[in-house]
């Protein structure tokens, strides 16, 4: 039976893009595949130009001010102080009367000072960091919404969530993760697993979110003057969830030897070098100086290159193809994708390198990818965005779109753990009460501006069944109507 080439558009722009936006499904229907294959190749593509965005670089020396100068005006605020209190007379001692009413009297003299100024400086806004935490949030946003189809935006966010950090981790992380993003990530999507790989576990945003920055050789010089020692955290994730998958073919031994291998990979002081403070270096007194053996393979101790040597032998291992083939079919397909598909990737991942261009292609190519069901339900944050699209709203103020997310359980570059948001519709069905809230309030907002009968065309197309347009047709309101078409499980599935 041939497959209507309308319903093929709609279901590539729902299973590999960001959801259909206005003429995006006429613009592809002749040949669905093709579009998604082409803007592969499109040049740019998947890349935030902005010269008003920070480099990891600045903005970790930016945050790094912020918190100094924060830090300096808590200590003359407090100096302050105790000098106002060793200057105030003696109190004496009051009548019992007068003890009586001393806590409401201070709490009013408390009211009155602040109200006045005096103790509690008004709201400047939100911090440096939180500003360059928006800005980056802004940009991401932005160019979802602005994407054609979104297939390469969609492979640069499962790749950040492959290798995801989070913004709440201390030491100015937040301040880093757009820049994260944008530099050891969306170079390299369509480009080389093993170049990614490189440039993810040496990004300093990496190095703080998995304390490798802090983790000394125990033989290294500063191991044996400040007796010191390893940190395993970013060796074992890179084992665990970047590369070869949990439970390989690696033991505990492996996971120690690697972490001693990538000792001295941190980041360069703040007080040491003011110009190039918070970015990436190798400090040769942190790294461990011995050969070690990794997965059964002897890494002579080259300093830097020993590091690189395992990451790309790591980056070719036929455990790590099978390990991002699954993740990748689970993401864009199904929770449990045909063994075919996951074959047939895993197969496309070895013959080219790690070429992740050619995984896409063999992706989008595989007739396994066209012919599951309809079954996924998308991640809240790919939800949101479709929303947007399928309404034409690019918002003004990025806030509201974080606030969303956040209610929905999928704060922007905050997963919980380094194993970062799933992706199996079973983990995020019971947020659909807090989606329908979310519809209702874009509904609300924008109702006035679009035809909730048209917007069905845009964003479902053939996919909409004739309850949906029913249910939407007889809706009370047109904020009802579009928060229908939102909640629709034609627009909720991938």
């Amino acid at each position: 039976m041939a497959r209507d080439p309308k319903a093929d558009a709609a279901l590539a722009l729902h299973r590999f893009g960001l959801g259909p936006r206005l003429g995006s499904m006429a613009a592809i229907a002749s040949d669905p595949r093709g579009a998604l294959l082409s803007e592969l190749d499109r040049p740019g593509v998947g890349g935030i130009t902005d010269s008003d965005l920070l480099s990891s670089g600045e903005a970790a020396r930016a945050a790094f001010d912020f918190r100094e100068e924060r830090k300096a005006q808590r200590l003359v605020d407090q100096e302050r102080e105790r000098q106002r209190q060793a200057s105030a007379p003696a109190p004496s001692s009051p009548p019992a009367a007068a003890m009586a009413n001393a806590a409401p009297a201070a709490k009013d003299n408390a009211m009155e000072a602040n109200a006045a100024g005096q103790t509690q400086k008004p709201n400047a806004g939100p911090g440096i960091p939180q500003q360059i935490f928006l800005a980056e949030a802004k940009a991401r946003i932005n160019a979802a919404l602005g994407a054609d189809l979104g297939f390469v935006e969609r492979l640069v966010w499962f790749w950040s969530n492959h290798f995801c950090i989070s913004a709440d981790k201390g030491g100015g992380v937040r301040a880093l993760a757009g820049a994260y993003e944008r530099e050891a990530i969306r170079p390299h999507v369509r480009g080389d697993f093993g170049n990614m790989l490189l440039a993810v576990e040496s990004h300093p945003a990496m190095l703080l979110y998995l304390d490798n920055a802090r983790s000394i050789g125990p033989n290294s010089v500063a191991g044996i003057n400040q007796h010191k020692g390893l940190n395993e955290n970013l060796a074992r994730e890179i084992l665990e969830l970047h590369t070869l998958g949990v439970r390989t073919v690696y033991a505990q031994e492996d996971v120690t030897n690697f972490a001693k291998v990538i000792t001295g990979w941190t980041v360069v002081p703040f007080r040491q070098d003011r110009a190039h403070g918070g970015e990436f270096t190798f400090n040769p007194r942190l790294h461990e100086p011995e050969p070690q053996t990794v997965i059964g393979k002897v890494y002579p101790d080259l300093g830097l290159d020993q590091g690189r040597a395992v990451l790309a032998d790591l980056a070719r291992h036929p455990a790590t193809a099978k390990h991002v083939a699954g993740k990748l079919a689970r993401y864009f397909v199904a929770d449990q994708p045909a063994q075919t598909l996951v074959d047939r990737l895993a197969k496309s991942f070895l013959d080219s390198n790690g070429n992740l261009k050619e995984l896409a292609r063999a992706l989008v190519t595989a007739p396994e990818a066209w012919t599951a069901a309809r079954s996924k339900l998308k991640p809240p944050g790919e939800w949101i965005v479709a929303a947007l699209r399928a309404t034409g709203v690019t918002p003004p103020d990025i806030r509201p779109v974080m606030q969303a997310y956040n209610m929905l359980g999928m704060p922007l570059w905050r997963p919980s753990a380094p194993k970062g948001f799933s992706a199996d519709s079973a983990d995020w069905i019971d947020g659909l009460s807090e989606r329908l809230d979310v519809a209702n309030e874009l509904a609300r907002r924008v109702a006035s501006l679009v035809d909730p009968q048209g917007v069905v065309d845009i964003a479902l197309g053939p996919l909409a069944t004739a309850e949906t347009r029913q249910a939407i047709a007889r809706a009370e309101s047109r904020p009802q109507a579009l928060a229908l078409l939102l909640m629709a499980s034609e627009f909720q599935r991938s």
